[in-house]
C-alpha cells in the first residue's frame, strides 16, 4: 500500500475517533466537554490535513491507484456523515440539511460505480468544488464554536455564532444538491450509461 493510501486508512481511522470523542461530551463528567472538544479539533485536522496531502502526493508522484480511487471518495462520505451526525445531535445543523447531504452523498457513490464500469470519470463541476469548500467552511465553524462553548461562558455570541452556521449549512446543502443535479445531467447528456443492461 503506497503512501496516498496510507494517508486515507490514517483518516478512516479519525471517523471513529471523531465520533467517540463527541460521546464523551454526553457521559456528564465535569471535564467531558472539554476534553471531547480539543479531541475532536485534533481528529478533525488529522483527517482533513491527510485529506488535503493524499491527493497531492498520488498526484506529484503518480501514485493514483485503483483502490485509491475507491478507497478515497469513501473515506471522505464516511467522514463528512459523521461529522455531520455529531453537529445535527448538538444542533449546529438543521436536520433537512443533513438528510440533503445524505442523499447526495449515497447517490453520487453509487453514480461513481456505475461510472467505473464505463472506465470514464465523474464530470467536474463548479457546484461540486463550491460543495466542497462549504462542507469544510461549515464543519471548521462548527468545531470552533464546539471548542469555544467548552471554555467560554455562554451569551449573545451563541446566537448570533449558530445563526452563521445554520447559513453555512444551509449553503452546503443546497451547494451539494445543485452539484448531484449537475452531475446527473452530465452524465445523462453524455449517454455513458446508455451501454448498460438493465
Amino acid at each position: 500500500m503506497n503512501l496516498p493510501n496510507k494517508l486515507t486508512v490514517l483518516r478512516l481511522i479519525m471517523v471513529p475517533v471523531f465520533f467517540i470523542s463527541y460521546l464523551i461530551s454526553l457521559s456528564g463528567l465535569a471535564s467531558a466537554p472539554v476534553v471531547s472538544a480539543v479531541m475532536m479539533f485534533i481528529c478533525y485536522a488529522v483527517a482533513e490535513l491527510s485529506d488535503l496531502m493524499d491527493g497531492k502526493i498520488a498526484r506529484k508522484y503518480n501514485l493514483v491507484t485503483d483502490l485509491g480511487k475507491v478507497m478515497d471518495p469513501f473515506a471522505d462520505t464516511l467522514s463528512h456523515l459523521t461529522f455531520f451526525v455529531c453537529f445535527m445531535h448538538s444542533g449546529l445543523m438543521p436536520v433537512w440539511a443533513f438528510i440533503i447531504i445524505m442523499w447526495r452523498e449515497f447517490s453520487i457513490l453509487f453514480l461513481r460505480m456505475l461510472m467505473m464500469r464505463t472506465g470514464k470519470a465523474m464530470p467536474a463541476n463548479i457546484w461540486g468544488k463550491s460543495k466542497t469548500v462549504l462542507y469544510a467552511v461549515a464543519s471548521v465553524f462548527s468545531i470552533v464554536y464546539i471548542v469555544a462553548a467548552a471554555f467560554v461562558a455562554p451569551g449573545s455570541w451563541n446566537g448570533v455564532y449558530e445563526t452563521v452556521l445554520y447559513v453555512l449549512f444551509s449553503l452546503s446543502a443546497i451547494a451539494s444538491l445543485l452539484s448531484f443535479v449537475t452531475y446527473l445531467s452530465a452524465i445523462l447528456k453524455s449517454k455513458a450509461l446508455s451501454g448498460m443492461t438493465r
